[in-house]
C-alpha cells in the first residue's frame, strides 16, 4: 500500500480511529493486524517471510539473554545467519549466480547455475536491519528481550516504517508499544502537517522530477551531456524528496497516534563534507552501519592507525552499496563514498589549514559545492541501469562540458522551468524552517488563517501532484 495512494487515504484514518477507540490492552493487536493488512496489500504470501524472521529472532533474543558464554554467541550467530540468508536468497541470489556464470564463462568451465528471478519482498532490507539491531542490542546488554510476542512482532511490522524505515533501534521504539498514548490534539495536527509536507515532496516534487529524469536515464545514448547533467542534478532532488517524503509521512502517521520515530533526514545537501552528509542523509542507516560495522571494524584494527580507519570506511560503504541493491552500480556507488570519506580523513589536517587561510564564508561555499558535486557524481552510478550506461553518461557529460554544445536543448525540455521552481521553493522553505521556528510561528496564527493555509496546501498538492502514474517510492526496491 503506497502512502501516495487513495487506498492509504482511506486506510490511515480508519486505523487511527480504531486505535484510539480500542481499550489500551488491545491496541497492539489493532496495530499488528493493520500492519499485516498494509503489508499484504503488496504481495500477501511474503508476510510468511516476515513471520519466519520474527519467530527466529524472538526466541533467539530470549535465549541470548538467558544464556552465557559460547551459547550466547551461538544463538546470536543463528539469528544473524538465518536473517541474512533470507535477505541473500531473495535479493542477492540471482546476482550471485550471474557473477558465478560469468566467471565460469571467462575460465571456460562447464558450470551454469540457474537464476530464480524471485520478486524481492517490499522493504526486506529495512526490516532485516531492524531485526538484526534488536538481537545485537540484546546481546550487548543494551536492551531486554521482549517477552510479549505480539509486541515484538509489532516492533518489526509497525506499518508507518515497515517498508522504508526509519530503521528504528529497540531502545527508541519497542517500549513505546507498552505506553498508553492518549489522543493529543497537538500531536494529531503536527503529525498531519508533517504527512502533508512529506506528500508534497513526494507527489509534487519527486514524481514531477521523475517524469524528466526517467526517459533520459532509460536511454542515455539518445541525449546530449547537458540534458544528462541536468537529469543527474534533478535526480539528486528526486531521490531526496522521494525518500525524505516517505520518512516524513511515516513519522507523521506515527506521531498522530503518539509514537515518536527518529529523524531520518536533516538537510543533507547543506553539508560541507561527506562525513557531514552521512550524518544528515538516511540517518537511521548511517548510524546503523556506524554502530554495527564501522566501529567494531575500526576498533579491531585500532593498532593499524590510519590504515585501519580507511579499511573500516571502505568495508562499511561496500556493505552500504550492497545493501542498496544487487548490482555493481550500487557497489561502485558505495565504494566511491568510502574512498571519498577516506580521503577526508587522510587530508583532514590540510583541510583545517585551508580553513584558516580562506575566508570562512568562501571556504564554506567551496566545500559545500565540492561535496554536493561529488554526491551528484556518485548518483550517476546509483541511478544508471547498468555500468555501461553509467560510463556513457559520464563520457557524454564530460564531452558536453568541454564543448558546451546544445546548451539550449536543456531549456526546451518539458517541466524544466517548473522543476527548477519547485526545487527553489524546497531550498527556501527548508532554509526558513531552520532560521525561523515556523512551527511556533504557525501556532501563533489565528485559527481561521491556519485553516485557510491548510486548504491552500491541500489544493496545491492535489493540483500539482502526480497521481495517475501511481509512482512507487524509490527505496521500496531496497
Amino acid at each position: 500500500m503506497l502512502f501516495n495512494s487513495w487506498l492509504f487515504f482511506v486506510f490511515f484514518p480508519i486505523v487511527t480511529i480504531l486505535y484510539f477507540i480500542t481499550p489500551f490492552k488491545y491496541r497492539w493487536l489493532v496495530l499488528l493486524a493493520s500492519s499485516c493488512v498494509f503489508y499484504m496489500a503488496f504481495v500477501p504470501v511474503y508476510l510468511l517471510i516476515l513471520a519466519a524472521t520474527i519467530i527466529i529472532d524472538y526466541f533467539a533474543a530470549i535465549q541470548i539473554e538467558q544464556s552465557e558464554g559460547h551459547i550466547r554467541n551461538r544463538w546470536l550467530l543463528i539469528s544473524i545467519v538465518f536473517t541474512c540468508l533470507i535477505l541473500f536468497f531473495f535479493k542477492y541470489y540471482d546476482f550471485f549466480t550471474w557473477n558465478v556464470n560469468k566467471l565460469a564463462e571467462i575460465f571456460k568451465l562447464d558450470l551454469s547455475i540457474a537464476a530464480l528471478h524471485l520478486l524481492l519482498p517490499i522493504g526486506l532490507s529495512f526490516h532485516t536491519f531492524q531485526s538484526l539491531s534488536y538481537v545485537i542490542e540484546v546481546y550487548r546488554g543494551n536492551q531486554k528481550s521482549e517477552r510479549h510476542f505480539g509486541i515484538y512482532a509489532l516492533y518489526v511490522m509497525f506499518y508507518p516504517q515497515l517498508v522504508a524505515g526509519p530503521i528504528e533501534r529497540p531502545q527508541n521504539l519497542l517500549h513505546q508499544f507498552h505506553d498508553e498514548h492518549r489522543f493529543n490534539y497537538n500531536d494529531v495536527v503536527s503529525g498531519l502537517r508533517l504527512m502533508a509536507w512529506g506528500l508534497f515532496k513526494k507527489a509534487v516534487i519527486a514524481d514531477r522530477l521523475a517524469r524528466f529524469v526517467s526517459p533520459i536515464y532509460d536511454n542515455p545514448e539518445g541525449f546530449d551531456g547537458g540534458l544528462l547533467m541536468v537529469a543527474t542534478l534533478f535526480f539528486s532532488f528526486q531521490v531526496y524528496c522521494d525518500f525524505s517524503g516517505y520518512s516524513d509521512m511515516a513519522r507523521g502517521a506515527a506521531r498522530v497516534m503518539g509514537f515518536k520515530l527518529m529523524l531520518n533526514f536533516d538537510r543533507p545537501y547543506a553539508s560541507t563534507s561527506l562525513s557531514e552528509f552521512w550524518r544528515r542523509w538516511h540517518i537511521s542507516l548511517s548510524t546503523w552501519l556506524r554502530d554495527y560495522v564501522y566501529e567494531p571494524t575500526a576498533m579491531g584494527l585500532r593498532d593499524r592507525g590510519m590504515y585501519g580507519i580507511v579499511v573500516a570506511l571502505l568495508l562499511t560503504f561496500l556493505i552500504s552499496g550492497f545493501w542498496h541493491g544487487a548490482s555493481w552500480t550500487f557497489v561502485i556507488w558505495g565504494l566511491l563514498h568510502g574512498i571519498g570519506l577516506s580521503l577526508e580523513v587522510v587530508f583532514a589536517k590540510k583541510r583545517k589549514k585551508l580553513s584558516k587561510i580562506i575566508p570562512a564564508f568562501l571556504f564554506k561555499a567551496i566545500m559545500l559545492g565540492l561535496t554536493f558535486s561529488f554526491v551528484n557524481f556518485t548518483y550517476i552510478f546509483f541511478r544508471a541501469e547498468s555500468l555501461s550506461d553509467a560510463f556513457i553518461i559520464i563520457k557524454q557529460i564530460l564531452m558536453w562540458i568541454f564543448s558546451l554544445d546544445h546548451f539550449s536543448s536543456v531549456f526546451n525540455e518539458n517541466d524544466f522551468v517548473s522543476n527548477c521552481l519547485f526545487i527553489l521553493f524546497l531550498i527556501v522553505a527548508q532554509y526558513f524552517y531552520v532560521r525561523i521556528n515556523l512551527e511556533e510561528l504557525f501556532q501563533k496564527c489565528a485559527w481561521w488563517l491556519r485553516m485557510f493555509i491548510y486548504q491552500v496546501a491541500v489544493a496545491c498538492i492535489a493540483f500539482w501532484g502526480v497521481w495517475l502514474q501511481g509512482q512507487s517510492f524509490i527505496y521500496f526496491q531496497f
